[in-house]
């Protein structure tokens, strides 16, 4: 197991294939800013080659109540109101900056799966999303209100979204800005599944060890295939079936 690690208000700790990031403010019930997506998009950065899991969850009762409230004071520095004080295209690549703190969670090679407990607002709906799999407490809630507020979900939330539910139902959901609740989420395939909130940890623990459990060539490869097959017509996915299975042959012959 390597040492805990701390970057501002996110926590690492690895345990062999298995990497733990943990928002770690929860007097804030683990309110973001630019700071926490700088340091989300480090951990994704130095990602060691051997990470095959990448547990997200957040310290406390909330999972992330999204934006931290002072980054809509549009008077101070320091805050959104930066955003428009650059020109439209600096804008745009301070927020694709942003951005990579989350795009990295469905990186070639790793598996990532939320935990959520308590509120996932925002923000913290967004980093759930990013996540290939969802593990929920029964008290948990997702929510996107950006749009309630004058703004969009701009963290990779919409593309993510509309794979998990399907384009009316996350149109309804972002326009509404209403809550998700744990059953919901569930039946509509938010959530892979929702327990009590004291079996979280054991059910992710199960979950990270069925997913070590296959040849760890093999279980990438088919991450990778069922990525491809969100955006792949039916022949060009066929053809990325045909190449990995004998990528795959080719490497279990080899290794006689």
């Amino acid at each position: 197991m390597k040492p805990e690690e701390s970057n501002g208000w996110v926590r690492t700790s690895q345990d062999g294939a298995v990497l733990t990031v943990t928002l770690d403010r929860p007097d804030q019930l683990n309110a973001q800013t630019p700071d926490t997506w700088a340091a989300l998009a480090a951990i994704g950065a130095s990602l060691d080659d051997d990470v095959r899991v990448v547990v997200v969850r957040g310290s406390g009762r909330a999972f992330s109540a999204g934006l931290d409230r002072r980054m809509f004071d549009l008077g101070a520095s320091g805050t959104l109101a930066d955003l428009v004080q650059l020109p439209p295209e600096l804008a745009q690549d301070r927020i694709r900056a942003y951005q990579s703190g989350f795009r990295w969670l469905r990186s070639p090679g790793v598996v990532s799966v939320a935990a959520v407990q308590g509120h996932a607002i925002g923000a913290g709906a967004q980093l759930a999303l990013a996540c290939d799999l969802r593990v929920l407490s029964d008290d948990a809630q997702l929510r996107l209100p950006e749009v309630t507020l004058g703004l969009v979900p701009d963290l990779t939330g919409t593309s993510n979204l509309v794979e998990l539910v399907g384009y009316s139902r996350a149109m309804e959901i972002c326009l509404t800005g209403r809550a998700v609740g744990a059953a919901e989420a569930q039946s509509t395939g938010l959530a892979n599944v929702v327990v009590p909130g004291a079996e979280l940890d054991a059910t992710v623990a199960d979950l990270v060890a069925a997913l070590l459990a296959p040849p760890v060539g093999a279980s990438r490869a088919t991450a990778a295939l069922v990525r491809s097959a969100v955006r792949n017509g039916p022949e060009e996915q066929d053809a990325a079936e045909r190449a990995a299975q004998v990528g795959r042959l080719h490497e279990l012959v080899g290794g006689r």
